[in-house]
């Protein structure tokens, strides 16, 4: 399945308390429990202003579902074409 990841443009997401996130997460997993199977949170990155998560999805239509549903922006959605490491050099 392809997976994706979301920018999501949040100012004062890096001052986020630990319930805070933890409602937010909640309020996400609702809204992948109503869309089924077919999209997953892989996990996500909070940054000072932004949030950067990555979803497995078939679609960018059913990302955005997900966001205008659960109330979170998505700025920008790219689909991961590889993924690479350190040891991709080797």
């Amino acid at each position: 399945m392809p997976q994706s990841v979301i920018e999501r443009e949040m100012p004062g997401a890096g001052s986020l308390g630990a319930d805070q996130l933890k409602g937010a997460s909640q309020g996400s997993c609702t809204v992948l429990k109503e869309l089924g199977p077919e999209i997953q949170w892989v996990h996500s990155y909070v940054t000072d202003d932004k949030i950067y998560c990555v979803y497995r999805a078939p679609s960018e239509a059913l990302i955005r579902q997900h966001a205008e549903t659960a109330g979170f922006p998505a700025n920008s959605i790219a689909q991961v074409r590889a993924v690479i490491d350190p040891t991709t050099a080797e």
